[in-house]
């Protein structure tokens, strides 16, 4: 069934600054809340000159004469200066001028970067402000090659659009279409974005269209970006179906368009996509879907959107001629959930939905947990079927920004469980059959926390985030007393240590990480084989246990055991593995990942005969490859 999504006109991508034929610079802003606009160029060339408004509110002018760095703001009927709601570049800030880029300017290292097949995604998340010492895209350059070794192939880096002050996760942005100056900016991130291609690593963008931040966003005395009609627990919805919001869906599909062909980004990571509001017939995300398709195919270069979301709804990835939206994956939290809740006991929240063997079972080998049934947190049913969605639709986690950084503490696992725990539960999200994706000094046990940071420039607006974070966990005592969002230390706590990699423990911890993706590169078919995989609980005294999982057909395979408690567990070898031979390919408890030695399970040599009974050490996880006898 063809997919009849109408066409976006081009007025309605014509939003920002744009280079045409003769030197000229040709720009465009949607503001039919004004009566008069004028464009204020400023350094290096000075003058004012009147735009010329056309039909719906979409004003225009064309400059000669203009180069990149060319510093511009509008000024609205009464003489407002506003930066440009769509500018590539904001040198002073979010309340100051934007400046003109040539895109041209920037020299391509890696002409044609072929990204990785989505099998082979392992995806890195990476704050660009905390990932190293100094918080920019040149000095980031350099690690990219330790994790090239540990086996990542694309890095999800956190939002980069403009945001006020100097310190932010990211989703306070309030200029879409601009790099935060004080990373990088626009050619900063380009050279990053390249050096990764010249690894091998794709790169995909976080981008944040459902809610802008609070400080600078000045989109609103343009036009209806915004709508009163419904709020996100951000505050206004952005509008994507009231008045107007043809050119408000328009403003988003444009920016996404240029991440992806000005700065050759092979995926965005579109965040909480459950806060975009839409009830129009046809959603806003398939309208983005196919524009990026579009100009996918122009460019001969692909790139996939991937979807945040809360809600378990297989129509995200679903394709269009059944109804859904065509995305290519969306993140899925109920493994996260499932491990965390087992290891840490913790049932506050969304927790309460997770705890059994049985939930884990459904999260690593089907996706969803809950796919209809009662939920406890919501008090409703939760989720649909998604059996039928292929494993690379699923993007799956021990750890993200999002589960460490909205503690009070912003503890990460690490700081939470035994970590001979966290290596069993990496196990289980490294080898499972959807995407893995590592939140960045996971992979070797990083100690600093994450915590949830601001800079805002606004002194009220500052004390009120602060009283705002505090009163969040005024009524879990057991959390402790979050940090000061705003204080500068609140940021440096959250920096990664690079010299703990070389540390003992977390040297060994970065070993048993790359040692797993080796293994799953090396046995890709199999493991993303989620038609054959078997999933079994392997419960023991009191409710606790491990996971059974074993993949493959065709008499070959691979078995992974995993003992989420403290105690020992005793397994049913001729439950779990045909008649055969198999061999230890992994074991946890290897001297070389910080463990006494190999486990006895892990030095069982399983023959035609195999034991009653396997014992499997505390917390320990252990992969065999398997061959079956033939008759």
């Amino acid at each position: 069934m063809p997919d009849h999504v109408p066409s976006v006109p081009p007025a309605h991508l014509a939003h920002g600054p744009r280079q045409i034929e003769g030197g000229a610079f040709a720009f465009s802003v949607w503001a039919p809340r004004v009566a008069r606009l004028e464009l204020q160029l400023m350094a290096p060339v000075a003058r004012r000159l009147a735009m010329s408004r056309g039909t719906r509110g979409l004003w225009t002018a064309r400059v000669a004469g203009l180069a990149h760095g060319q510093q511009y703001r509008f000024l609205l009927d009464d003489a407002r200066a506003r930066p440009d709601p769509a500018a590539h570049h904001q040198p002073e800030g979010v309340h100051g001028p934007s400046a003109l880029v040539d895109h041209e300017r920037y020299a391509w290292q890696v002409a044609a970067f072929r990204p990785p097949t989505p099998e082979a995604l392992v995806f890195y998340e990476l704050h660009v402000g905390t990932f190293t010492p100094e918080g920019t895209f040149a000095v980031a350059i350099p690690r990219l090659a330790e994790l090239k070794a540990l086996g990542i192939t694309a890095l999800e880096v956190m939002p980069v659009a403009a945001f006020s002050g100097a310190r932010n996760w990211g989703y306070d942005g309030v200029q879409p279409f601009a790099v935060q100056a004080s990373y990088g900016g626009p050619e900063g991130f380009k050279a990053f974005i390249d050096a990764a291609h010249g690894l091998g690593l794709a790169v995909y963008l976080d981008v944040v269209f459902n809610h802008l931040g609070p400080e600078g966003s000045y989109q609103r005395e343009f036009g209806p970006y915004f709508t009163a009609d419904c709020r996100t627990p951000w505050g206004q919805a952005v509008n994507l179906d009231g008045p107007g919001s043809d050119f408000v869906r328009g403003y988003f599909v444009a920016c996404a368009l240029h991440w992806l062909e000005r700065y050759r980004l092979d995926g965005l990571r579109l965040d909480a996509t459950h806060a975009l509001l839409d009830r129009r017939p046809v959603h806003f995300l398939r309208e983005l879907r196919q524009a990026v398709e579009t100009q996918a195919a122009r460019l001969g270069r692909p790139a996939r959107l991937v979807a945040e979301t809360n809600l378990n709804d297989p129509r995200l990835v679903e394709p269009p001629g059944i109804g859904g939206h065509g995305l290519a994956a969306l993140w899925c939290d109920d493994l996260h959930h499932a491990l965390h809740a087992l290891l840490t006991g913790e049932r506050d929240g969304y927790y309460q939905d997770y705890g059994r063997l049985e939930h884990l079972a459904a999260a690593v080998g089907q996706g969803f947990t809950y796919q209809g049934e009662h939920s406890a947190y919501r008090d409703r049913a939760h989720g649909s079927p998604c059996g039928h969605l292929p494993s690379t639709a699923f993007v799956v986690c021990l750890q993200n920004h999002d589960q460490v950084g909205n503690r009070a503490l912003g503890e990460r696992l690490s700081a939470l469980v035994p970590r001979e725990a966290c290596l069993c539960a990496a196990a289980l999200v490294l080898l499972s059959p959807f995407t893995p994706f590592l939140f960045m000094g996971e992979e070797y046990a990083e100690s600093a926390p994450f915590l949830y940071f601001t800079s805002h420039d606004d002194a009220e607006l500052a004390a009120a985030v602060t009283r705002g974070r505090r009163k969040e966990f005024a009524d879990f005592a057991w959390a402790g007393e979050p940090p000061d969002p705003q204080a500068p230390e609140t940021f440096a706590r959250s920096r990664l240590d690079w010299s703990l990699r070389q540390a003992p423990g977390h040297r060994r911890t970065l070993a048993w990480y790359t040692a797993l993706l080796a293994v799953r590169r090396g046995h890709l078919g199999l493991i993303t084989d989620r038609e054959h995989l078997v999933v079994v609980p392997q419960h023991a005294p009191g409710g606790s246990g491990g996971l059974s999982m074993r993949y493959g057909r065709s008499g070959r395979g691979l078995l992974l055991l995993a003992n989420l408690t403290n105690t020992p567990l005793t397994l049913d070898a001729r439950r779990l593995l045909p008649a055969g031979q198999a061999h230890c390919l992994l074991d946890s408890r290897e001297a070389r990942f910080g463990g006494p030695g190999a486990s006895s399970v892990g030095a069982v040599g399983v023959a035609e005969v195999l034991p009653a009974a396997l014992e499997l050490p505390p917390f320990a996880a252990t992969l065999y490859a398997w061959e079956e006898t033939p008759p």
